[in-house]
């Protein structure tokens, strides 16, 4: 490419035109107007003679230079303007292979837009230089085969990024299924400061000069929500220092009706030059218990976005006491202050030991509860230990026993003094103690002390050395009024104070509930190491995508224990939300320990991004000027001569706004089945698809038709000829066995003519298969635009009865043996015509004796067009899942599509008795 400062040329030889401009000016320049004819009786007198010099009139000046600058743009456009060329790096000036490298992490997926568009720029520059191209994305590195530019920009589409980073092992595999020979390199860095990028940059450079992309997009991530002084604490860290920033967080759940809403929205604030920030929230207990997720808005990454587990759910507490019976005395109860505090932020439990340990409840509260039986004793101990939190209380009963005196009950966190604690004995005080404010290390740090909270008895610590470590609240002389120890996962909490208001004021005041809250809440152990969750497997229930997008889990399989906490993420370990038998964890994209650090890259290095201005070819714009220069020219002209004026004017004028309108009108249209079409489609098997008006989904559904197609071509002895559209106001529908009817919320209700042209066809053997596409988001029924744009759909016509797909329809063996139709998407049942009531089994058959009978429709969610869809080299445009997982998805969508046209051609034959022998003997195998 030639380059002119701003400006390039695709075919700089064509500019040598301009030297003919000269030679054009002077023929222009010779060459009169028309002349005007009028009637003058004087010419009469000069017929005869003749003049033998003869002079030619000069073309207007005007006129001149605009047909000039027509023929100038002309010229122009021909040599392929390109407006701010990029140039100097080897993708630009390079001729030899080129190998594309991508990152395609979750901090790509913010600006993937604006990063696919530059790739579609490189990749057609390299069309233009007939330069192979190969594309490597590092969070899955398969071998990358050089091809042509133009194959790659078909699959552009498909190129997503992945809602991870990639590790060690990713990048040496990498290097190890590098191509073979030299060839240059444009790394599509996703910005993130990695010690694996060093290997790959000397192996790519060792191959040729390397050029790096990189966006000075702001990037961020959220850290996981953590629980602590009663509030939510959210933080937020950015990739590079900068100026004051302010972004919206908001937290996702359900509203009380069950509907996804934003529960709550707050601002967040970097200051300037700072790279953290935190955010604190104080939500009510059950309001934490809905939120869903925590995210960035307008960030669009799986790094903006945070998924709560357990740690912020409410609660479930046990409550049990030494005595209960005070008739009367609701007042003096040992667990009425603590019901009045406890009910609203948690779920309370009632009952002995033997029947709450088994529901493994958070916490339990024994009030005054001296001796347990060794039997209760074990239980607990080793329900703390797993994680539970035991929260004692004392009073007479504790205070006379011999628990944890002569040397520490395991269930105590501390050695108590021998001694009866109640006013007027030997510990007692002459007036009331006050609390001391609160160390900073106790969980009860920051909440305010009323001054009217007094302790008037308690029982007493023994002073060891471990005292001053597990005393987490204190009197004004030091005396401990709340002790804690640790016990494996869990921790044993004991106040050294009845759970009324016998010993002190404190159950009377608001701080109580404050201090209880934070002890529920830190209930839930710290987050569990590999070791501890060896031998368990955990279902993944909710996944991110690389943009944040939560979606459900499906089919994926179940992780190990140790991986869950223990391995990097990957292809089989996704962020998102794991299910154990009794509490959940998440794994999230940005963690405590992240490294979120700017990459830095060597100064030989060159390093460009998204603020340097993309290339704009120029072309189609200065030849649609020549155009409209060689319009108003010949306008010009016409008014020259004297031929536009008066009616001819206006009619001109008619003709040119006509033909102005008529280019429009004729692209918008969509041409019907021509003559030569509709034989073709009579004479051989012929796949079609409604038109629904939407390009994109037109174009889909015509490339899955043709997809499924080929397969059936290989595959079977039915051959079809190319997929065709259909408008059901003006096509014959008879024509075609099948048609597949994309549904989108927007397509116009067809006519009440078209309407009987459809149920003609249902009730001639045709078949209509309704694909919603919104199976990722919606289950059967109106839950989605897609769906009760159906129900519209449909409710004209003659539709039976319908039914999920039983185990033992015609549609799972019609060519293969199927028990799954995903298309797309694997989440959704399909519908067919319900059997017959009198389609029983009969005994020793496998499959019931149905009639021959076709369903006319079969419903679905699935977007099976996306999962045949092929492009005119037979390579697949949708990419499905990851890896084998995802192309094992596609054949079998690919299989049931081959099912349904085999179904529809040849009816229930495979019901008939005759097959049963050969089917058993399949389904053995």
């Amino acid at each position: 490419m030639t380059m002119l400062g701003p400006l390039g040329f695709t075919a700089p030889w064509l500019l040598l035109g301009f030297l003919a401009l000269p030679i054009l000016w002077l023929i222009l320049r010779a060459v009169p107007p028309a002349p005007i004819r009028r009637r003058f009786p004087g010419v009469a007198l000069l017929l005869g003679l003749t003049d033998d010099d003869q002079v030619t009139d000069r073309t207007p000046w005007w006129l001149l230079l605009m047909r000039m600058l027509a023929m100038a743009a002309v010229i122009l456009g021909l040599a392929g303007p390109v407006l701010n060329p990029r140039g100097g790096g080897a993708e630009q000036t390079g001729s030899g292979p080129l190998l594309v490298v991508m990152d395609a992490s979750w901090s790509s997926a913010s600006d993937w837009t604006q990063r696919r568009q530059a790739l579609d720029t490189l990749l057609t520059r390299a069309e233009r230089q007939s330069r192979p191209v190969a594309l490597m994305r590092l969070t899955a590195p398969e071998r990358a085969e050089f091809q042509a530019a133009g194959v790659l920009r078909s699959r552009l589409q498909g190129i997503l990024p992945e809602p991870w980073q990639p590790d060690d092992a990713a990048v040496v595999r990498a290097i190890a299924v590098l191509p073979d020979g030299d060839f240059d390199s444009y790394w599509m860095s996703d910005g993130l400061a990695r010690a694996s990028r060093a290997p790959l940059l000397a192996a790519l450079e060792a191959r040729g000069e390397v050029t790096v992309f990189e966006s000075p997009r702001a990037h961020y991530a959220l850290l996981p929500a953590t629980y602590a002084d009663g509030n939510v604490l959210l933080t937020l860290r950015r990739l590079r220092p900068g100026p004051e920033a302010e972004l919206s967080v908001a937290a996702h759940g359900l509203d009380p009706a069950g509907n996804p809403a934003v529960l709550v929205r707050a601002p967040a604030l970097f200051e300037q030059g700072a790279s953290e920030t935190e955010l604190a929230l104080a939500l009510p207990a059950e309001l934490r218990a809905r939120i869903t997720r925590f995210e960035i808005e307008g960030a669009r990454s799986a790094g903006a976005v945070a998924l709560p587990d357990d740690s912020l759910r409410r609660r479930e507490v046990a409550l049990m006491a030494g005595n209960e019976n005070r008739e009367g005395l609701e007042l003096l109860a040992p667990l009425h202050f603590l019901h009045k505090a406890l009910e609203p932020s948690a779920d309370l439990l009632d009952g002995s030991l033997q029947e709450v340990l088994p529901a493994n409840p958070d916490v339990i509260v024994l009030a005054d509860v001296a001796t347990l039986a060794p039997g209760e004793a074990q239980g607990v101990l080793d329900w703390v230990e797993q994680g539970g939190t035991l929260l004692r209380f004392a009073g007479p009963r504790l205070a006379a026993s011999d628990v944890s005196r002569s040397e520490e009950d395991p269930l105590m966190p501390v050695r108590l003094r021998v001694g009866g604690r109640s006013v007027g004995g030997a510990m007692s005080w002459g007036e009331p103690k006050s609390l001391a404010p609160f160390p900073e290390d106790s969980p009860f740090a920051g909440l305010d002390i009323p001054p009217d909270v007094t302790v008037s008895s308690q029982v007493m610590a023994q002073p060891d050395p471990t005292l001053a470590t597990r005393s987490i609240a204190q009197l004004t002389d030091g005396t401990p009024l709340v002790t804690r120890k640790r016990v494996g996962q869990g921790q044993v909490v004991l106040f050294h104070v009845t759970a009324n208001a016998e010993w002190s004021s404190l159950p009377l005041s608001g701080l109580f509930v404050s201090m209880l809250e934070r002890l529920a809440v830190s209930s839930m152990p710290a987050a569990p190491t590999p070791e501890d969750l060896a031998g368990t497997i955990w279902q993944p229930i909710r996944v991110l995508d690389a943009f944040g997008r939560v979606a459900d889990a499906g089919i994926l399989p179940g992780v190990a224990g140790e991986a869950v906490m223990g391995d990097s993420l990957g292809p089989d370990l996704r962020p998102g939300l794991y299910q154990g038998e009794d509490r959940s964890l998440a794994r999230n994209v940005a963690g405590p320990d992240m490294a979120f650090d700017p990459a830095a890259w060597p100064d030989r290095i060159a390093v460009e991004g998204l603020s340097r201005p993309q290339e704009t070819p120029l072309a189609g714009w200065v030849l649609g000027l020549a155009v409209l220069l060689l319009m108003a020219d010949v306008i010009a002209s016409l008014a020259l001569s004297g031929r536009l004026t008066g009616a001819r004017a206006a009619r001109a004028a008619v003709v040119g706004i006509a033909l102005l309108l008529a280019v429009p009108q004729a692209r918008a249209q969509e041409p019907g089945l021509t003559d030569d079409a509709a034989i073709l489609a009579a004479s051989e098997v012929t796949l079609a698809h409604v038109i629904t008006g939407d390009a994109q989904i037109d174009d889909m559904a015509l490339a899955g038709l043709r997809g499924l197609s080929d397969v059936l071509f290989f595959r079977t002895s039915v051959e079809p000829a190319d997929p065709m559209g259909v408008d059901l106001e003006t096509d014959e529908l008879a024509f075609f066995p099948l048609i597949y009817w994309p549904v989108t919320a927007s397509q116009p209700a067809p006519s009440a003519a078209a309407y009987a042209k459809l149920n003609d066809y249902l009730r001639s053997g045709g078949m209509i298969l309704f694909d919603t596409r919104d199976a990722d988001v919606a289950s059967f029924g109106a839950a989605s635009p897609e769906g009760r744009k159906l129900q519209a759909l449909a409710a004209p016509l003659d539709i039976p009865p319908l039914e999920p797909i039983p185990q033992d329809h015609v549609l799972t063996r019609t060519f293969y043996l199927l028990q799954d139709f995903p298309g797309r998407y694997a989440g959704r049942d399909v519908w067919v015509e319900a059997a017959a009531p009198d389609a029983e089994m009969i005994e020793g058959m496998p499959f019931r004796n149905l009639n021959d009978n076709v369903t006319p429709v079969v419903i679905g969610g699935n977007d099976w067009a996306a999962a045949w869809a092929t492009g005119a080299r037979g390579t697949p445009l949708v990419r499905m899942g990851s890896g084998f997982a995802g192309e094992r998805q596609r054949e079998i969508a690919y299989r049931f599509g081959v099912n349904l046209v085999m179904y529809v051609l040849t009816g229930n034959y495979k019901s008939d008795q005759v097959h049963v022998p050969a089917l058993l003997d399949r389904l053995g195998q």
